[in-house]
């Protein structure tokens, strides 16, 4: 495997849709570790500017406004930088609201990222890729390692349309690696929790749903049984595998970055009430006639022994540790909303 190892120190980075949950904890990883300069791209869609408050006036962060549809957007905004992160990308909940407009950012939105970094000759891309690449329903079940294939009965059209999407970002990515010789990694994120959560993704949604619920005093709320197995990452640990899959010599791959261990619904929904101080017991109701959820068909585990090997990354953060980290900041004057 050829050295593709791009140093963090003294070089520039692009971040594609920056103004983010993953954008922010990412940036902040970068400039720590040296970075000349890092460029956050967003068009504030789905990202805020409040989600990168806290690194507003670093001398070394450019937020540049534009949208991933455009190619000359992303071509002037990769002039000069050495590596791009492509984290834009609607999400199975905004999938479900807009497939369309979720098909060409998820595609056609990376594409034109891919190009932009070839006509720039980066060096490296790093690809925020999903574990929906695996599917849903009953045929996820076990160990899910990198060579686990797609499966999709049973599961809502928008989450189908999410994983598929995210196969084909790898694709492009292989296919410009191929034709073009850029470099890349493909990081298969879990679900993302930590600070300066949002209210997008279907599963993290889970969580602070129980922790307003329990604020408010009523009685969180388990989907089924609880027995569903949910798998989360920490948004700092992903911040750092984002970090050392630029350092990392790897190319041409594609990993899973999960959390230490999965955890059930009924697991996480004591957990959060435990962390917010106590509440009332939880109950146990129905789907939500037209909400989407995520289901899988039972216990599984993805495992991430794959990024420790290539990129030496692996989680560091528990569930109970992650959690308690973002309550604290919910209830911080930072986390506090209107």
């Amino acid at each position: 495997m050829p050295d593709a190892a791009l140093p963090i120190a003294g070089h520039r980075f692009l971040i594609v849709g920056g103004a983010s949950l993953v954008g922010s904890a990412t940036a902040g990883e970068l400039l720590d570790h040296g970075a000349a300069e890092v460029v956050l791209f967003d068009n504030l869609a789905f990202g805020s500017e409040e989600a990168i408050a806290h690194l507003r006036g670093h001398p070394r962060l450019r937020l540049v406004r534009g949208d991933v549809m455009r190619l000359p957007d992303l071509l002037r905004a990769a002039e000069g930088c050495h590596g791009a992160l492509l984290l834009a990308a609607y999400m199975t909940l905004s999938m479900d609201r807009d497939p369309w407009g979720g098909l060409d950012v998820n595609i056609r939105g990376v594409q034109n990222a891919l190009e932009a970094a070839r006509a720039n000759r980066l060096r490296k891309v790093v690809f925020a890729s999903s574990n929906a690449v695996y599917g849903y329903g009953p045929g996820v079940s076990g160990e899910l390692v990198e060579s686990t294939p797609f499966h999709s009965h049973g599961a809502p059209p928008a989450a189908i349309l999410y994983g598929a999407s995210k196969i084909i970002g790898e694709q492009l990515c292989r296919d410009y690696h191929r034709r073009h010789g850029l470099d890349y990694v493909v990081l298969r994120y879990s679900t993302v929790y930590g600070e300066r959560q949002h209210y997008r993704a279907a599963n993290a949604l889970y969580i602070i749903e129980t922790y307003d619920r329990i604020r408010r005093g009523e009685r969180p709320q388990i989907y089924g049984d609880g027995s569903e197995t949910k798998h989360f990452v920490y948004v700092g640990d992903l911040a750092r595998a984002n970090r050392m899959a630029f350092e990392s010599a790897a190319t041409d791959v594609a990993v899973n970055t999960s959390g230490p261990a999965p955890i059930t619904t009924r697991e996480l929904v004591r957990l959060v009430t435990e962390l917010a101080g106590g509440g009332p017991e939880p109950e146990f109701v129905g789907d939500e006639p037209g909400k989407v959820r995520l289901t899988s068909g039972g216990a599984f585990r993805i495992a991430h022994e794959e990024a420790g090997r290539v990129l030496g990354w692996k989680p560091q953060v528990d569930m109970r540790e992650g959690l308690r980290r973002l309550i604290a900041w919910l209830e911080s004057n930072e986390g506090k909303r209107p």
